[in-house]
């Protein structure tokens, strides 16, 4: 198949004759070199764990200075609209929404299918989409309880429901069951988590996208968040609303059609994602082998692979998510995630992938490995094991860490009418840099510990039942360490204790703060 010319969704303008993408991994990479070499001149004495400080520092310089420079294109793209669909347009083709469902509770879901439905027909939908509900849920009491709430609608009319016996594949198994089936009656199929929430409007753009792009094989909607119950939930929506729009324009600016999925709230051309999506079994036992966790990486990739683009738009009208609502839930779904981006170090040299597609590989993989990465440079530079002279290396540091919220913060502004909406993002912004700063040390200890566990073997296979008995106090691991790292820099070099205030207080503090973080609104 030859590959269309697709649009992109957030273009910028041309640097002279370079593409968003030639100027993006430059300025990427000048950046990155800038915090190497200011580190590398910083070093008061060069011994075999000063080598080994510039390597973990090379190695995690990429990853933050491509998110600085993914947000500085948001800052030159075009503002994130969904493009407007004629009102006399009608699609000529099926859809398959597809809801996956896998021991979540079945009633919010229920009403809010019924309702799109019903919504889907106002908008001239309704003899063109089919609503499936793929359930892999087990347990008797969960089965009776999902098999009540969808009874009716079920009936009706409404959606198609239908559970498996056998849980072979998990959600990428489910799917693939599906298309096996049903994918030869659709050519379009709309993936959707228990927790995804669209409306007929967006769905209905993204119908018209997929269908006027030819070459275009998954289109990915951009994610927001629905409101929160806790200080947590609300944080991490708050920190979504201010900071996505800005950094999703960017990323689709230089991904352009060698963009990613993200597992759910994207549509998909049936044929290219039943051609090219099929998942290897890695070979070995779990964690690193085993069925794929993190699959919808490797689903971009391979149907890239085969000629397909894979585009992002950034709206993220019309398109939600629940996010965890305890710091708990949060760390649970994060280790998963953790185990899943790691197997793909085992994924990045298979043949005629795509240098962007293996560049999303390696984010997924940096961005878990930078903790420990992060934990260790902390320990070898405070307690002096590598002496350093000056701030310029962590001044680069800041200003790359900084530059996404920086970049929100000028686009925020730049669409703020009024004195007061300004003064309302300026505190938004404000108390999101402050929030973000304090669960930062918190979030690197417990991706350490993922990365560790992983390592040694342990499987933390897929939505594993909690088991109350074995659970460890929340924010005592975080607490640990902070009163480990301040009795060992305080025994080797006391005078770094200040300049480590920043991590040693909300990791002492961290039992209080998750309480806080928990606590209902």
């Amino acid at each position: 198949m030859s590959l269309a010319e697709v649009r992109p969704i957030a273009p910028v303008q041309r640097i002279g004759s370079i593409s968003p993408r030639v100027a993006y991994v430059a300025a990427t990479v000048v950046m990155a070199a800038l915090i190497v070499a200011g580190f590398a001149l910083s070093i008061a004495t060069w011994t075999p764990a000063a080598v080994i400080a510039l390597l973990l520092v090379a190695i995690t310089a990429g990853w933050i200075s491509g998110g600085a420079m993914t947000a500085t294109l948001g800052l030159m793209s075009e503002p994130a609209h969904a493009s407007r669909v004629p009102d006399d347009w009608s699609p000529s083709e099926k859809t398959a929404i597809l809801v996956t469902l896998c021991g979540e509770d079945p009633k919010p879901l229920a009403r809010h299918l019924k309702a799109l439905r019903r919504a889907l027909n106002t908008v001239g939908l309704g003899q063109t989409t089919q609503i499936f509900v793929l359930s892999d849920t087990s347990g008797g009491t969960k089965i009776a309880a999902e098999e009540t709430a969808f009874e009716d609608l079920r009936v009706d009319g409404t959606l198609l429901y239908r559970r498996r016996l056998i849980n072979a594949g998990r959600k990428p198994g489910n799917i693939a069951d599906w298309l096996s089936k049903h994918g030869a009656d659709f050519s379009y199929m709309l993936v959707l988590d228990a927790d995804s929430r669209m409306s007929p409007q967006r769905i209905r753009n993204l119908i018209w996208q997929i269908a006027s792009r030819p070459g275009l094989g998954l289109l990915q909607a951009g994610i927001s968040l629905v409101p929160g119950t806790t200080r947590f939930g609300r944080y991490q929506r708050v920190a979504a609303r201010l900071l996505s729009r800005n950094f999703g324009r960017g990323f689709a600016a230089w991904t352009g059609d060698s963009g990613n999925y993200w597992g759910h709230n994207a549509i998909m051309r049936t044929a290219a994602f039943k051609e090219a999506a099929s998942l290897p079994n890695l070979s070995g036992p779990a964690p690193f082998g085993g069925i794929v966790l993190s699959h919808d990486f490797i689903e971009a990739a391979w149907m890239r692979r085969a000629g397909w683009s894979i585009s992002l738009d950034p709206d993220t009208s019309g398109s939600a998510e629940e996010a965890p609502q305890s710091v708990s839930e949060f760390h649970r779904r994060d280790r998963r995630w953790c185990q899943g981006n790691l197997q793909h170090i085992r994924l990045l040299f298979e043949p005629g992938l795509c240098l962007i597609s293996r560049m999303h590989l390696v984010s997924g993989i940096v961005s878990y490995l930078a903790a420990p990465i992060w934990l260790t440079l902390i320990v070898l530079i405070a307690t002096g094991a590598v002496p350093v002279n000056g701030s310029a290396a962590l001044l680069l540091v800041l200003i790359a860490l900084l530059l996404p919220k920086l970049c929100a913060m000028a686009d925020w502004l730049g669409r703020a009418r009024t004195k007061r909406r300004r003064l309302v993002a300026l505190r938004a912004l404000s108390a999101e840099l402050v929030l973000s700063s304090v669960i930062a040390p918190l979030v690197m200890v417990r991706h350490t510990m993922s990365v560790l566990s992983i390592c040694l073997g342990r499987d933390c296979g897929w939505k594993s039942p909690r088991l109350p008995q074995m659970r460890v106090p929340d924010g005592l691991p975080e607490a640990v360490v902070g009163v480990a790292l301040l009795t060992l820099v305080w025994a080797t070099n006391a005078s770094a204790t200040l300049w480590l205030t920043p991590v040693l207080i909300p990791l002492c503090a961290a039992p209080l703060i998750v309480r806080a973080l928990d606590a209902p609104v």
